[in-house]
């Protein structure tokens, strides 16, 4: 990028710098717009911020610039900051409501209307103007744009160039700010970040410190070239602790410009307890631990740089070493309260049995969760004698022997099930009290009766022109096993038990109901659970449509997606 026509601007920086006088930023122009815009541009595309007003509102941007150079700020930023998310692909396009225009001309106009302002207040040759873009700017196309805005800048360049609110320090963000360097214009970069790491606008963090990292990356971008260094977009209270962290790591300028306020859903938010007095207050502060350029970022408008100008003329820099005001106390983690439930049991992490599933084994499934859940939530098994049918990989024969069964047997028609579910007892260590056979529950004659049954059978609905050979009757309506387990019930539950059946809605209630009335049984439901249409229903789902159809069996229709909702049913002798 080729050098500004007048030198004298960043000449003066420099020498303020060099006498010990703060320089002094403007606050957020993309705040200020909406205040002077017709209509509030922001609502549109907010992650454009105001940049689209170059279009639509350049007499708004031109105002609010004017009104940062009258209150006596140093560097002007242009209302460019935007611009990248214009050129990400599938990114918002500046033109969306106004006629074609180029990001370079958008470019160009920021500049103008920055250096227009300044002269318009007779700021000539004194007030900087910095040319602004944001951190998407350090993208898969970021040379390329660099050196189209070099191209932009030839007639009429900004005074630097200011890459600000990054975030991560990743290899290729110093490619990118080297190439910045390499266009001979100035260039500062800035950085939301605090004592914490990664932060956000609310203050939150996003990430740990890091150790040295960005120290490091100070120093890096020192070495490269880079002419400041500088926090921004984050809370006052954050800022504490930056300035004297960063000095130990360059003798670059550091600055900082931090936030009052953010954008939600009902507007702009603006914290009202901090007014230009307040504002210039924090500044001197900040100039107490050593900052050499202090402006502001979202909220923090005119009014509230000229107290700091005010307050900040004649101070020198400090070195007052602060440590982060935001900073977590120290906390013993064996002093802080569990999540747990009402019997003290971990819910975070939740007391969930080691389950490995092997090849061809079939896997536990959100209806064999819910029937899971409810066996842990209410302990069902202990001092019991248990009967798991369809253990696949042991899922609830395993709770059932942790919530204290005297003994679970566990049968399925698969012998790998069947010996999963003796290896994940043993990995559980429970393998004394579970045992396990193969057993067809076609042919299948209860020779035991049991005080908890627990049933997790396969569901779907079968095609019979699909299924065109098979020793088994055709499964039309996906209930054979369900059919077959409830005739074998009264043979197997013990007189006072109680059996644990889940039963999906893709299968009839009234067609359950009456093979319950038949074997002398009745049910209730102890719980029911929704989950959407699986890869393995959808397959199945013209099947699924037909029986649906053809009985009072249904799915759950909510806006266009449908879910299938599965029954527990508690199963005892009528």
């Amino acid at each position: 990028m080729p050098a500004g026509p007048d030198a004298r601007p960043m000449r003066r920086i420099a020498d303020l710098i060099a006498r010990d006088t703060c320089v002094v930023l403007d606050g957020a122009t993309g705040t200020e717009i909406p205040r002077r815009a017709d209509v509030d541009i922001l609502t549109d595309d907010d992650a454009l911020w105001g940049t689209r007003a170059l279009i639509d509102q350049p007499h708004a941007v031109l105002d609010v610039h004017r009104r940062y150079a009258a209150a006596g700020c140093d560097v002007i930023s242009t209302n460019t900051w935007g611009l990248p998310s214009a050129l990400r692909d599938g990114g918002p396009r500046l033109w969306r409501s106004s006629r074609p225009v180029h990001w370079m001309d958008v470019a160009r106009r920021g500049v103008r209307l920055a250096r227009d302002a300044v002269e318009a207040e007779g700021r000539t040759g004194e007030c900087a103007v910095a040319f602004s873009v944001n951190a998407d700017l350090d993208g898969p196309d970021s040379l390329d744009t660099v050196h189209l805005l070099a191209r932009a800048f030839a007639d009429d360049p900004p005074d630097l160039v200011l890459f600000e609110t990054l975030s991560l320090v990743r290899p290729s963000l110093f490619t990118t700010v080297q190439a910045l360097v390499d266009g001979e214009l100035p260039v500062w970069v800035s950085f939301r970040r605090c004592r914490q790491g990664l932060c956000g606008v609310f203050g939150q963090h996003w990430g740990g410190p890091e150790g040295d990292t960005f120290g490091r990356a100070a120093r890096r971008f020192e070495e490269i070239g880079v002419g400041a260094m500088l926090v921004n977009c984050i809370p006052p209270d954050h800022v504490d602790g930056m300035m004297s962290y960063l000095r130990d790591f360059t003798d670059m300028p550091l600055g900082v410009y931090p936030n009052l306020g953010y954008l939600t859903a009902d507007g702009w938010y603006l914290d009202p307890g901090i007014s230009g007095e307040v504002y210039g207050d924090l500044a001197l502060r900040w100039r107490e631990e050593g900052a050499q350029i202090i402006g502001g970022c979202c909220g923090v408008g005119p009014d509230h740089i000229a107290h700091a100008v005010d307050r900040l003329a004649g101070t020198p820099a400090g070195s007052v070493s602060r440590t982060a005001t935001t900073a977590p106390a120290a906390v013993d983690p064996d002093t802080l309260p569990a999540w747990t439930d009402h019997r003290g049991r971990s819910l975070y992490p939740v007391e969930f049995p080691e389950i490995t599933v092997d090849e061809g084994v079939f896997a536990p499934t959100e209806g064999s969760l819910l029937v899971w859940r409810y066996l842990f939530d209410h302990e069902i098994g202990q001092g019991r004698r248990c009967l798991d049918v369809g253990c696949g990989a042991g899922l609830q024969a395993i709770q059932l022997a942790r919530n204290g069964a005297d003994h679970v047997h566990a049968i399925d028609l698969d012998p790998r099930a069947v010996d999963n579910t003796l290896t994940n007892a043993f990995r559980n260590g429970v393998a004394d009290r579970v045992s396990a056979e193969t057993v067809d529950l076609y042919p299948w004659v209860p020779e035991v009766r049991y005080d908890v049954i627990v049933a997790s059978l396969y569901q779907t609905p079968v095609d019979p022109f699909e299924q065109l050979t098979s020793h088994r009757p055709f499964d039309y309506w996906g209930r054979n096993a369900v059919d077959h387990m409830l005739a074998r019930l009264p043979a197997a539950l013990a007189g006072d038990g109680v059996a644990y059946v889940l039963h999906l809605s893709i299968l009839s209630q009234r067609r359950t109901m009456e093979l319950l009335v038949e074997h002398g049984l009745t049910s209730t439901v102890a719980d029911f659970e929704f989950f959407p249409i699986t890869e393995h229903f959808a397959q199945a789902m013209p099947q699924i449509e037909k029986v649906v159809a053809q009985s009072d069996a249904h799915l759950l229709d909510i806006g266009g997606s449908r879910s299938v909702v599965a029954y527990l049913l508690e199963v005892r002798h009528a």
